[in-house]
């Protein structure tokens, strides 16, 4: 299974398999080689289809929530909830879904632009994350945080966990990151751990930057970075959400 169709498992595969008994290999969407939350992150959103959890994403306004475009296929905002401001994923504010808008060029085959935002029915007691104000270079220290599966064999880990795991990572150079990445609009990140990455259910979830009090948002899981099946070897591509502030900011006005 090549990069994209791992990815393509946090928005599609899932959906047919809401037992969580996944037995395929996971996508760039869940964190393996993680661990348990270690500070609060109110903005920290898990985004659940039919009630169960399908894709993380960020609070940045009490009534909106921005994830990954992939994670908009197939699904109708009625069939759309969320969870928010708890690191228990069955915990914190909840909300349904009322409008779900994916950027205007998001490709899917081939992945671009893969960003959403969607409008909760009314504003909830989290607090919003900022958009950082510009892109990080290489080497900025970063953290991704995520609900997804934890292992790369799913019938191993059947069920993704209820504790939110976090994962320290660095921006690096755009060349490491070699499945149809963009350069301008996507990060390319990769951790000091050996075998730690995002995978599957971890899509559209938070890539920050910044210490606590003064996080900021940078982007969004999108998918694997190399052609590596397996999710915790080698970098990830993040949507780089300061890239599109001009997008996100015109939408979440109307």
């Amino acid at each position: 299974m090549n990069r994209r169709g791992k990815a393509a498992l946090c928005a599609a595969a899932v959906a047919g398999a809401l037992g969580l008994s996944l037995t395929v290999a996971p996508s760039a969407s869940a964190i393996i080689g993680g661990h348990d939350a270690t500070s609060e992150y109110p903005f920290m959103a898990s985004v659940r289809k039919d009630g169960h959890h399908y894709c993380g994403a960020s609070l940045i306004e009490r009534d909106w929530i921005v994830t990954a475009g992939h994670c908009t296929v197939n699904v109708k905002p009625e069939q759309l909830s969320v969870r928010v401001g708890d690191r228990d994923r069955t915990k914190g504010a909840e909300a349904k879904v009322t409008k779900v808008v994916a950027h205007p060029d998001f490709s899917y085959e081939p992945f671009r632009n893969d960003v959403a935002v969607m409008k909760l029915d009314h504003p909830v007691d989290a607090e919003p994350i900022e958009l950082a104000a510009e892109s990080a270079p290489a080497g900025t220290d970063t953290r991704i945080l995520g609900w997804g599966m934890t292992c790369e064999d799913g019938s191993e880990c059947p069920n993704p966990p209820i504790r939110l795991q976090e994962l320290d990572t660095k921006v690096v150079a755009d060349g490491r990151c070699s499945e149809n990445f963009h350069r301008g609009n996507e990060l390319c990140t990769d951790s000091p751990e050996k075998n730690a990455q995002a995978c599957i259910l971890d899509s559209g979830g938070p890539l920050i930057k910044g210490r606590p009090g003064h996080r900021k948002l940078l982007g969004a899981t999108s998918r694997d970075g190399d052609a590596d099946p397996k999710c915790a070897t080698g970098p990830g591509i993040y949507t780089d959400l300061t890239a599109h502030r001009g997008w996100i900011e015109r939408t979440i006005a109307k």
